[in-house]
């Protein structure tokens, strides 16, 4: 299972990287600043655009727990320049007081690019579903993450 899941992955990321060079910008790392109630909180964020639409985020978490998730967003474009709207959905993975925190989370959005900066502001929503240590729906994940840009 894990090594089709690989094989879809490099297979999609191959086909796609011929497509990438109308985005804003092609990757962007930062900080994600968010309440401390999902396991991806307060973070470093990494996006990379995959395709003009498509982005890869990697989630590091420092906050109350360890956690590391990643997400695939699909961004589209608002009819002011530098601005989208996206939608996703990934996995997470965190560690506290010898628990683990496993589930799928979603993500919904507004994503900025400056145009004279190397600058990228995203707000977003990011709810979380617990499926380990136990269910537990985590709704009110909130987040503003500023990232520095490279084309």
């Amino acid at each position: 299972m894990n090594r089709a899941l690989a094989i879809i992955f490099w297979a999609i990321f191959f086909s796609a990287a011929q497509e990438a060079s109308a985005q804003d910008y092609r990757f962007g790392v930062g900080v994600r600043l968010s309440n401390s109630s999902p396991t991806l909180n307060n973070s470093i964020t990494g996006k990379y655009f995959v395709t003009d639409r498509s982005a890869i985020e990697g989630i590091v978490s420092f906050g109350g727990r360890f956690g590391v998730g990643a997400l695939l967003e699909i961004h589209n474009p608002l009819a002011m320049e530098g601005f989208s709207w996206m939608y996703g959905g990934g996995v997470y993975i965190g560690f506290q007081d010898k628990q683990t925190y496993l589930g799928p989370t979603g993500i919904l959005g507004l994503d900025y690019k400056f145009r004279e900066a190397p600058i990228n502001l995203s707000l977003d929503w990011k709810p979380e579903l617990d499926f380990s240590p136990a269910i537990n729906f985590i709704p009110d994940a909130f987040a503003l993450s500023v990232r520095f840009t490279i084309k």
